[in-house]
């Protein structure tokens, strides 16, 4: 898979949020840019901003100056409508609690937002089986999240994230409540999504095994990039 430079740019982007009476900058005018297909990692201490970054790159949060561009699209200026369905149909998120949906089974939270582009049924049961195959929980589909550990949990979620073909997926510290073999078996299998499908990978994390498979590593400090 061949990449397009520039992508995803970030420019000159600040974040700055009033707490009580001293403002704390969580962003300090960053810059970079993400080519297509990258496997990238934003790595820093806690507080170095890669949390509030990862937020303005997928529209969850509004920078206090600069912008953020995808695929020559300033996302920061979009109404909240815009901004939703820019969410649903170009993005897809991994967070580190998982956020499923606790009474629907595994098949079902897959499902969920091919529900929402309005695919029909067959055809989202179809995808659905075949990407819970691609993630090692075949025979699951019919179980709850409660009924899943939570490296299985978090295959699921990595399931519905790349199930609608996103352009990027944003991967808030993935591995954070997983053992090393879990975490290392779901970075693995993130990889090869990668390679197979060209999908673009932006990571926020402390992970020493998600440095080692980037291809490129954005160290963060006190809201600023230092290397």
């Amino acid at each position: 898979m061949g990449s397009v430079p520039g992508f995803l740019r970030v420019v000159g982007l600040k974040r700055v949020y009033n707490q009580g009476k001293m403002p704390v900058n969580a962003l300090k005018g960053v810059d970079f840019s993400v080519d297509k297909g990258e496997f990238s990692a934003l790595v820093g201490p806690s507080g170095s901003g890669k949390t509030t970054l990862l937020n303005l790159i997928g529209g969850l949060d509004r920078p206090t100056e600069g912008s953020v561009f995808l695929e020559e699209t300033d996302i920061t200026h979009l109404t909240g409508g815009e901004l939703a369905e820019l969410r649903l149909n170009k993005l897809g998120f991994v967070f580190q609690e998982y956020n499923l949906i606790p009474v629907l089974t595994a098949l079902e939270n897959i499902e969920y937002i091919m529900l929402l582009k309005g695919i029909e049924s067959r055809k989202r049961r179809e995808k659905a089986l075949t990407i819970l195959k691609e993630v090692g929980l075949e025979g699951m589909g019919d179980r709850r999240p409660k009924e899943l550990s939570g490296g299985q949990q978090q295959r699921v979620a990595v399931a519905r994230a790349i199930v609608s073909e996103p352009a990027i997926i944003l991967a808030d510290e993935p591995t954070a409540n997983l053992d090393s073999s879990t975490g290392g078996a779901l970075l693995d299998l993130m990889k090869k999504l990668n390679d197979k499908k060209g999908t673009t990978f932006i990571f926020s994390t402390h992970d020493p095994m998600v440095v080692e498979r980037a291809r490129r590593v954005i160290y963060l400090k006190d809201g600023s990039i230092v290397s």
